[in-house]
């Protein structure tokens, strides 16, 4: 899919990619338990002349023999807050040209915000994006104008960067998701996409997801992450050169020797992450960069209608 989009639009921007994804997406729906869950018949309208027939109520035509126009009314509005982690742990793998079809963490993130605001758009929901490191680097108010669309996608579009030595920002996500808990005051839907990699203990992480829950807000927690060498950490036998990306210490050794005991301490996170989101009713989702977009669609999609 991803090749296709890049083969047939060139380096298109993030906005247009975004939109062909929703459009394939949506078509795929057709088919699905979830067609019309965004949308419910509000009224008609007569037919205008000229205009486009794909809404024409034909079975009100043959009982009226007039042609009527089905309006569509959104469900009721709903208020989204993308909280992307901008900490330096999301650049990897550090590839030199990041993309969408070879993306790094950072970069499915941005594609993945832009997909859901494309579909938030569709739907006349409004929303807002917040980027966060070691601080909240930014939080955007929560529109759903033409205008601040536009501006969304120009600062998703600022993400699409690869790896900066330099910067160096850390992650710390429990006291920042706590600050937005109290920030964002209406009920909205927070929905976060981060790879939990950071110093902060697990219950700490727990601890801030549940009070976002705790302020009548819905949450879904995208865990992104390069499943192959960051949780099946795949690497060949031989000596490797590890650095950390968010402090650039480095580490030397064989993977395999330590692979075992790797991959039991981060499935053990993984887990009681996911388990304590389980039991107080947060969405959690592994999101692997490598694996496209309906694995982000489709739990949005289960969790809006829900929410209704």
């Amino acid at each position: 899919m991803s090749d296709k989009i890049e083969s047939i639009i060139g380096y298109p921007s993030l906005e247009l990619v975004t939109n062909q994804v929703v459009e394939g997406f949506i078509t795929g729906l057709h088919k699905s338990p979830f067609h019309g869950f965004s949308v419910e018949f509000a009224e008609h309208r007569l037919y205008n002349s000229g205009e486009s027939t794909k809404n024409i109520d034909w079975k009100l035509y043959g009982r009226t023999d007039k042609l009527f126009v089905k309006k569509y009314e959104e469900e009721t509005n709903l208020r989204c807050l993308l909280v992307v982690d901008n900490s330096s742990s999301m650049f990897f793998p550090t590839h030199k040209e990041p993309s969408f079809s070879n993306p790094n963490k950072i970069t499915f993130a941005a594609y993945a915000s832009g997909v859901l605001i494309q579909m938030l758009s569709r739907q006349r929901d409004a929303y807002g994006i917040s980027l966060i490191s070691d601080k909240i680097d930014l939080i955007t108010e929560i529109k759903s104008n033409f205008g601040h669309k536009k501006q969304m996608f120009t600062l998703l579009e600022g993400l699409l960067k690869p790896y900066d030595k330099e910067t160096k920002l850390q992650t710390n996500i429990s006291p920042l998701l706590h600050q937005l808990a109290m920030q964002v005051h209406k009920r909205s839907l927070i929905i976060i996409f981060t790879d939990l990699f950071s110093d902060e203990s697990t219950e700490e992480i727990i601890s801030s997801l549940q009070h976002l829950k705790h302020s009548k807000h819905e949450v879904i927690l995208f865990h992104v992450n390069n499943k192959e060498k960051e949780i099946d950490f795949n690497y060949s036998s031989r000596p490797h050169r590890f650095v950390d990306v968010e402090t650039l210490e480095e580490i030397k050794l064989n993977p395999q020797e330590i692979k075992d005991a790797y991959q039991k301490t981060i499935q053990n996170k993984i887990h009681e992450v996911k388990t304590s989101c389980e039991n107080t009713r947060i969405d959690f989702v592994e999101a692997n960069i490598n694996n496209g977009f309906d694995q982000i669609l489709l739990p949005y999609i289960i969790k809006r209608t829900k929410m209704h």
